[in-house]
């Protein structure tokens, strides 16, 4: 209301005059919604501005101007204001004084408005310019939202009610008509009377004070009355056809929700459907791939396996290189202590017949080739020993390799269930041989060590026998230069022996170094090899447990096709029973179709029975009002005539009494 005011001031501004203070106060504590300036005297300009803002503004819906002695131009620029509103609903413009301008100002209202259905125009003169009233009373004639309109006090003649007469004759909307005090007299009331039986939608007309004759107002009463059970039965009808309407649409909006829910519920269970076909067809996809991956991995393990397989073949063939290097280096060391054994018979042979060249001489000499060929002896027990235990090796590094190669079959067989042992037997078998290698290289390295002190102690023996031949050089010159020839033959053969044995250490090493590369290789080609197996048999494990995951899977989906068939089926008969449910449901609308129009139909029939039968009895209501008018007529002629028959009786009477003796007798009162 703020803002309404505030406009009010402006367009005042603007059209040069100053906006009413008294209005503005007014305008100030106004609730919203409602704009009441009665007992205000407004000026043209204020009702300018407020036709203006009426106009426009769409915050008032009750609009009281009572009391505000409205001028006819500051009414016509109000109600031309209105001509374009659509929110006032209630319209007072009690004692205005409005006449012709104001009466034809309200007709075009009543045209162009269709919003107000509520008008007061009590303490008016509109009736008292007929041509502006008719003017008035057209306009409400074709108005289609006036519900109540108060005319009261308004000067309205019979002509004027004739107009109103015509008026109402046309108008179905007008609910209440006030028409008190005014000028009506017996020719507007029975205008009105004879209208009312075509207007069906007036239930309350109020006529005191006009000069209306009782019987008139009486069959205005009833005129009412039966507007008034007209409209009640006309309400309930239309409520009852109403709530079968609302039955029906709620019946159909419940069968249309429950088929647009039932249909949702299928739409749902098929993308649900859909989806888990496409998410198990994923799924499947996906497996699919895991199990073509896992198969390339398993024929990539393959191919590594027969990779491992070859390698351990060439391993095993570098094993058995080796083992015929071996077997040649064996030969070889036999041929060797063969020849050391002739060599060293050969010697005993030369040193026995130096020593039987040389015992007369060299008894001394005797003990000490004594002690040397006891010494060789020695060398040859330990050669020999030497060679027993390498022919003992030899047969425990076939042994092993025999037990290897049988382990190795053990394990392939049973791999995952002797892995540890094998793995500690052949740590057991590594530490026993690098024992025994060790054991060998320090025997070896003592007999070098013995070797060297026996060469040591030759060369002592050499040099002591040097003394001793020295002392005799003058007898055994030449036999000292023989020996001394021996003693260099010896010193080269225990050099050359010495030089054989190192190359046989260096053999015997490059043995065990390759001997320990090929069980290396042998024991990583054997775990590449369990653990390929140990990856095989997890990934068949695993494609197993794939092939199962699919073949459950293609279970659940075969599964789920049968019940999305028989949830369709379902479905389907659900389906089918409720569109028998809703075709039956749609026969008893139509039969509760049938039945309404049957009822309106027999409505109209009895409305139309009821309106023949009011009209027989208005016909025969006023025919008894025209006899019992003519009976009263001739009641009052007969009283009248009684009236006169009395009078020319007590005449005559005083008259005889005042012309008799008796009346000069009576005593003066």
């Amino acid at each position: 209301m703020e803002e309404f005011r505030h406009s009010y001031s402006r367009l005042c501004k603007e059209s040069g005059a100053e906006p009413q203070e008294t209005v503005l106060q007014q305008l100030q504590g106004l609730p919203r919604g409602r704009l009441d300036l009665a007992t205000q005297s407004l000026t043209v300009d204020t009702c300018r501005a407020l036709g203006e803002l009426l106009q426009k503004e769409t915050l008032p819906t009750e609009l009281i101007l009572s009391d505000c002695m409205l001028s006819e131009e500051g009414a016509t620029l109000l109600l031309q204001g209105l001509c374009a509103n659509t929110v006032v609903r209630f319209l007072d413009l009690k004692g205005n004084n409005l006449r012709a301008a104001g009466a034809e100002a309200l007709g075009k209202l009543l045209r162009q408005n269709k919003s107000i259905q509520s008008l007061t125009l009590e303490w008016n003169n509109m009736g008292a310019w007929e041509d502006a009233f008719a003017t008035f009373c057209r306009a409400l004639a074709d108005n289609g939202a006036l519900r109540q309109l108060d005319l009261r006090n308004n000067q309205i003649s019979h002509k004027g009610a004739e107009e109103l007469a015509l008026a109402l004759t046309r108008n179905a909307s007008l609910q209440q008509l006030d028409l008190r005090w005014n000028d009506i007299g017996l020719l507007g009331g029975r205008a009105l009377v004879n209208c009312l039986p075509r207007n069906k939608t007036l239930w309350r007309l109020e006529l005191a004070g006009n000069n209306v004759p009782g019987d008139i107002l009486r069959a205005v009463e009833q005129a009412m009355d039966h507007n008034r059970d007209r409209q009640t039965t006309f309400r309930e009808n239309q409520a009852r056809t109403h709530v079968l309407s609302k039955e029906v649409q709620h019946l159909q909006e419940e069968k249309s929700k429950q088929f647009l829910d039932l249909m949702e519920t299928i739409e749902k269970q098929r993308k649900e459907m859909a989806r888990s076909s496409r998410a198990s067809a994923i799924r499947v996809g996906q497996l699919q791939e895991a199990l073509n991956e896992r198969h390339s991995i398993i024929n990539a393990l393959k191919a590594k396996l027969q990779m491992a397989e070859a390698a351990l073949a060439l391993s095993e063939q570098k094993a058995q290189g080796l083992g015929e290097l071996l077997a040649t280096a064996e030969q070889e060391q036999r041929s060797l202590a063969q020849r050391q054994a002739k060599e060293h018979r050969l010697e005993q042979q030369e040193a026995a017949e130096r020593e039987s060249k040389l015992l007369r001489d060299l008894s001394a000499a005797n003990e000490k080739t004594l002690l040397l060929r006891n010494q060789v002896d020695e060398l040859e027990r330990k050669v020999g020993s030497q060679q027993e235990q390498l022919f003992l090796a030899r047969q425990e590094l076939t042994n092993t390799a025999a037990e290897l190669k049988t382990r190795a079959i053990q394990a392939e067989e049973r791999l995952e269930l002797e892995k540890k042992r094998s793995r500690q037997s052949l740590e057991d078998l590594e530490r026993l041989r690098a024992k025994e290698i060790e054991h060998l290289t320090r025997r070896l390295e003592e007999s070098e060590k013995a070797m060297q002190e026996r060469v040591q102690r030759l060369e002592a023996s050499r040099l002591s026998l040097e003394e001793e031949l020295s002392r005799v050089k003058a007898e055994a010159l030449s036999e000292r230069g023989q020996a001394e020839e021996e003693l260099i033959k010896a010193k080269n053969q225990v050099r050359l022996e010495e030089q054989r044995l190192a190359h046989l250490e260096e053999k015997l090493r490059l043995l065990a170094q390759a001997r320990d590369e090929a069980q290396s290789a042998c024991l990583q080609q054997r775990q590449t090899v369990a653990e390929a197996q140990a990856q095989a048999g997890q990934l068949g494990l695993q494609v197993e447990g794939l092939r199962r995951r699919l073949q459950e899977l293609q279970q659940e989906l075969s599964n789920k096709d049968q019940e999305k068939v028989a949830e369709v089926t379902r479905v389907r008969v659900e389906l089918r029973e409720q569109n028998g449910r809703l075709q039956a449901e749609l026969t008893a609308q139509e039969a509760l179709r049938e039945k309404v129009a049957a009822l309106e139909r027999q409505l109209k029939v009895i409305t139309g029975d009821h309106r023949e039968a009011l009209l027989d009895r208005e016909s025969e209501n006023a025919s008894l009002r025209e006899k019992l008018r003519l009976k009263e007529a001739e009641i009052a002629r007969i009283r009248e005539e009684e009236a006169q028959r009395a009078s020319f009786l007590q005449n005559a009477v005083l008259a005889y009494v005042q012309g008799s003796p008796l009346r000069a007798m009576s005593p003066q009162k």
